[in-house]
């Protein structure tokens, strides 16, 4: 990974070469507030922003950037600002694809560059209903081998959760899937990070107990 795009600043830190990040706040408003900066700053610089969003939120996920001083209309306009629903994202004929994603998060990350951005900001708000359509043990095998796309570029990837939606075990889990997090609306590198090799192998054994129950 390369240093493409300069300092980036978020949640009152700077990133530096771990860019997947899970954010954890007390609900929407919450996440909007600790994110305006950051998300406002990459308009500012000519970034792209790719946001995936539940489908019910979009409108209200719109307003909030208006908020924050952003032309919504022209970004979107323009391409600068690309918003997806689930069923345009991880959802595949109202099935969770990994691959499928994760193809799509390399395709973004790679467009963003051709197209001349600095970097691509992405942002994704994941719900208790996503992560129970995917399957808990699906989903954390994605977060894990997105650590494998993320470090080939420079761009930042932020997972969002609500903690008032998750269990205290899923949540221990999706932050030992991100090698940086935002939790208490402070940026830190995580102390609890799993290596993906070795956390993919845990559910894997994890899998075969169950089965063997």
């Amino acid at each position: 990974m390369g240093t493409n795009g300069g300092s980036v600043r978020c949640a009152g830190g700077s990133l530096g070469q771990h860019r997947h990040i899970c954010a954890f706040f007390n609900g929407f408003d919450e996440q909007h507030r600790v994110l305006r900066s950051f998300i406002r700053e990459g308009f500012e610089r000519g970034d792209k922003a790719f946001h995936i969003v539940d489908p019910e939120l979009r409108e209200e996920h719109l307003k909030r950037l208006a908020e924050a001083g952003i032309d919504v209309e022209q970004a979107l306009g323009t391409g600068q600002l690309e918003l997806r629903r689930w069923q345009d994202a991880y959802l595949r004929d109202d099935r969770f694809d990994q691959d499928a994603m994760l193809a799509l998060l390399e395709e973004v990350l790679q467009s963003g560059a051709a197209a001349g951005y600095p970097l691509t900001r992405f942002v994704s708000r994941v719900e208790t209903a996503l992560v129970d359509k995917a399957g808990v043990d699906s989903w954390l095998e994605y977060e894990t081998r997105v650590n494998y796309v993320v470090p080939k570029y420079d761009d930042p990837v932020i997972c969002t959760y609500d903690l008032s939606k998750f269990s205290a075990a899923l949540v221990m889990d999706m932050m030992r899937t991100h090698p940086v997090v935002i939790i208490g609306e402070v940026l830190q590198e995580n102390p609890f990070f799993v290596p993906p090799d070795q956390f993919l192998l845990e559910i894997r054994e994890r899998r075969r107990s169950t089965r063997a129950r």
